[in-house]
C-alpha cells in the first residue's frame, strides 16, 4: 500500500445503505446490510488506496428523535448535535468491526478507526435559522400542536407528511482534519464526519460549541477530500450514476461530466433538488477546489467505477 496522499480516496456511503427505505431497520439488520454494503471498500484498500470512510444517519438519527420523544417523561432528550454525534458513534462501531472482519477474510492486515468528527460551520449560516432540511420519521396531525408548542419545527414533505425540519448550514472545515491526516498517512483506514459530522462555531468566551443542526454527508465528504488533498471522491448510492431524464423512458446515464457541464446542468434542475442534485454539487465542489476526480455509483461498482467502467465521474475538464 501507499502512504501518497495523492492515493487517497474519500467514499461516501449513504445512510440508506445500512438501513434501507421504508424498513425499520433492527440492529441485527443494520449489521447485515453493513457487512453487504463494505464490498467495494475492501477491494479498494486491497488494490492500495488510503481511504477515509464517511457515512450518513438519515434514518438512524431519526430512530433517535422518536426514542427522545417516548422518553422525553423518564429522562431529558439529547439535543440533536449530540444525537448526530452518537449514531456516529454506533455506527462507526458496526463499520469498523463489520471491515475489519472483512479485511481479515480477504488477508489484509489493514486496521480501522472511527474518529467522532465535528465540523466547523459558521454560526451566523442563513439555514440555522431557516431550517429546511427533513429529518427524521413522520410525526401523527395530534402530535403537531404539542411539538409547535415546545418551538420544535415541523413541515410537511412532499408526500403529505409531517416531519421535523432543521437546518442544515454548509460545512467550512474538518475540526479534527490533523489527526484524521495523520491516521489516513500512516495507512489506517478512517471512519470519519459520520452523518456530515456535529456541527460546531467558535464562541468567544467559551470556545467551540455545539449546534441543534445536521450537515450534509455528501458535502462534508468533499470538505473533508479538499482537506486531505484526496484525489478521489467517490460517493455511493443506490442509483448506478448520474442520468438525464430519470425515471423517464428517455433516462440515459452520463458516464462522464466535466465541471462546467455539471454546473450548467445543476442550474437547469437537471438532477432533482432532493435527490442526486446535492450529491452532483459536493462531488462538483471537490473537483472545483482539488482538480481531482469525483465518482457517483451504486454501492455494488465501486471498484469498476474507480477503473472507468461504472458510475458517472467528474473532470475539471476533458484532456
Amino acid at each position: 500500500m501507499t502512504n501518497n496522499q495523492s492515493h487517497t480516496a474519500v467514499i461516501a456511503l449513504g445512510g440508506n445503505a445500512l438501513s434501507p427505505a421504508g424498513e425499520h431497520s433492527t440492529i441485527a439488520d443494520q449489521f447485515a446490510h453493513t457487512r453487504a454494503s463494505l464490498g467495494a471498500i475492501v477491494d479498494l484498500a486491497l488494490d492500495g488506496w488510503d481511504i477515509c470512510l464517511v457515512h450518513g444517519n438519515g434514518p438512524q438519527v431519526g430512530d433517535e428523535l422518536v426514542r427522545n420523544e417516548l422518553a422525553r417523561a423518564e429522562v431529558a432528550p439529547l439535543p440533536l448535535g449530540v444525537l448526530v454525534a452518537a449514531t456516529a458513534g454506533w455506527i462507526g462501531y458496526m463499520i469498523q468491526q463489520s471491515l475489519e472482519n472483512a479485511l481479515r477474510r480477504a488477508g489484509s492486515d489493514r486496521e480501522v478507526a472511527t474518529v467522532i468528527t465535528q465540523i466547523r460551520v459558521a454560526p451566523d449560516d442563513p439555514a440555522l435559522t431557516a431550517p429546511t432540511k427533513f429529518i427524521g420519521h413522520a410525526i401523527p396531525d395530534e402530535r403537531v400542536p404539542d411539538l409547535r408548542e415546545r418551538t420544535v419545527a415541523v413541515e410537511r414533505d412532499a408526500r403529505g407528511r409531517w416531519r421535523r425540519v432543521v437546518g442544515s448550514p454548509t460545512p467550512l472545515a474538518v475540526h479534527e482534519i490533523s489527526v484524521i491526516q495523520r491516521l489516513v498517512q500512516s495507512g489506517i483506514i478512517v471512519v470519519a464526519c459520520g452523518g456530515g459530522g456535529a456541527p460546531i462555531y467558535h464562541d468567544g468566551a467559551r470556545g467551540w460549541e455545539g449546534l441543534d443542526a445536521v450537515v450534509d454527508k455528501d458535502l462534508a465528504a468533499a470538505v473533508l477530500a479538499r482537506d486531505l488533498g484526496a484525489s478521489l471522491l467517490m460517493i455511493l448510492t443506490d442509483v448506478e450514476g448520474v442520468f438525464l431524464d430519470y425515471g423517464t423512458p428517455r433516462q440515459r446515464l452520463l458516464d462522464t461530466l466535466t465541471l462546467a457541464e455539471a454546473q450548467r446542468l445543476d442550474a437547469a434542475g437537471a438532477f432533482g433538488a432532493g435527490s442526486m442534485a446535492p450529491k452532483v454539487r459536493a462531488a462538483a465542489n471537490f473537483v472545483r477546489h482539488t482538480g481531482g476526480r469525483a465518482i457517483i455509483t451504486e454501492l455494488a461498482r465501486g471498484r469498476e467505477a474507480v477503473r472507468g467502467a461504472a458510475g458517472t465521474t467528474i473532470i475539471a475538464e476533458n484532456a
